[in-house]
């Protein structure tokens, strides 16, 4: 059996979906700014775990949608929907981000982990997200619903989860700027992914219902 695929799709999936400034990575690098590069590490180690359930739960969600073609359907009717009314949203009426920085008390490895479960945990966006792509890969022959092909795919997003993580950790300084303009700009980002989505979706329901 091929496993780079599924691992090269678990990574990049990940990668895509935690690449924008977020509430984890943020908080990723400014505990290393502030407390060091060990401290920033077991943060993740921390939301990288529990990343590793969601995507699990995420995935057999997705199995149990797959034996039944009336729910895939259904779910991508829906997922059109969710992102087409998530682009209207985050280009026009959303407000824009303010710059929001939080005061970092030092603390030790332990609080840092926990602290990394807890916000991890209450990012709940991932098992959605990760439903609806690997239902979606699975509907482009790219990904099957195999025991081997699932963990290797969450192999594959814990790498991806923990090289994003990383990057804002190790190179945060020299993006900082650049983060900043992001941020200023996240509605117009995001809606531009979430535009980008409806539309492969809509062209995915298109297809079935004039087959």
């Amino acid at each position: 059996m091929n496993f780079i695929t599924p691992l090269f799709l678990g990574f990049i999936t990940a990668f895509v979906g935690i690449i924008p400034p977020g509430l984890i990575n943020m908080t990723a690098a400014k505990v290393n700014l502030k407390e060091g590069k060990n401290n920033a590490l077991w943060f993740v180690l921390g939301a990288v775990l529990v990343i590793f359930f969601q995507v699990f739960i995420a995935i057999f969600f997705a199995r149990v949608i797959d034996r039944r073609p009336d729910l895939v359907t259904l779910l991508r009717e829906v997922g059109f929907g969710i992102f087409a009314t998530l682009t209207i949203y985050f280009f026009w009426l959303a407000k824009k981000p303010k710059d929001k920085t939080r005061k970092i008390n030092k603390n030790s490895k332990t609080n840092r982990f926990f602290l990394g479960i807890f916000l991890s945990a209450l990012n709940f966006f991932p098992i959605p997200y990760y439903v609806f792509v690997s239902v979606t890969l699975s509907a482009f022959k790219l990904f099957t619903f195999e025991m081997a092909s699932i963990f290797v795919f969450v192999t594959g997003a814990i790498f991806g989860s923990f090289s994003v993580f990383y990057f804002y950790i190790a190179f945060f300084n020299k993006i900082e700027n650049k983060t900043d303009y992001i941020l200023r700009n996240m509605n117009a980002i995001i809606g531009s992914i979430t535009g980008l989505i409806s539309t492969i979706t809509l062209w995915n329901i298109i297809k079935y219902y004039w087959q």
